[in-house]
């Protein structure tokens, strides 16, 4: 992409705003009414040290791309790995999300756990787009062997 010069700190200022969104905690973030998002009690760690997570989701309202996306770290650790991202569609319905990943450089042990899942929408906003937080969910799951 090319761009006048005088656009790039604009450019620049933008990107860092919107990522500084996106790194915001998911915590803060408030289901409406009609949204959820839940994790299973059980998780699973492959041998080669791949997490599989799920749970469910529900959203509605929409007007740009929804993602569910998730996190596990130790019950008493403040390290935590994102596990993949699955496209979520916002229908009002209940649905399953199931999240695949592989923690670098740490992996991740059989054992307690703590599991964060967002429902998270990349919203245009004046051709930017910006995190709209539909639903977030955390608990304490068992990570298996696989």
């Amino acid at each position: 992409m090319s761009c006048r010069p005088a656009l790039r700190p604009a450019l620049t200022a933008a990107t860092a705003a919107a990522l500084l969104l996106l790194a915001a905690p998911a915590v803060t973030a408030t289901a409406g009414p009609s949204e959820s998002v839940t994790v299973d009690p059980v998780g699973r760690v492959a041998a080669d040290g791949t997490v599989t997570l799920s749970g469910t989701y529900r959203c509605t309202g929409n007007s740009g791309p929804v993602f569910v996306s998730s996190s596990v770290g130790g019950k008493s650790s403040t390290t935590r790995h994102g596990i993949g991202g699955t496209r979520a569609v916002c229908d009002g319905a209940e649905h399953r999300w199931v999240n695949t990943g592989k923690p670098a450089p740490d992996p991740v042990e059989p054992g307690a756990a703590r599991v964060e899942a967002t429902v998270m929408e990349l919203r245009p906003a004046g051709g930017l787009p910006l995190p709209h937080f539909h639903a977030a969910a955390e608990r304490d799951v068992t990570l298996t062997a696989s």
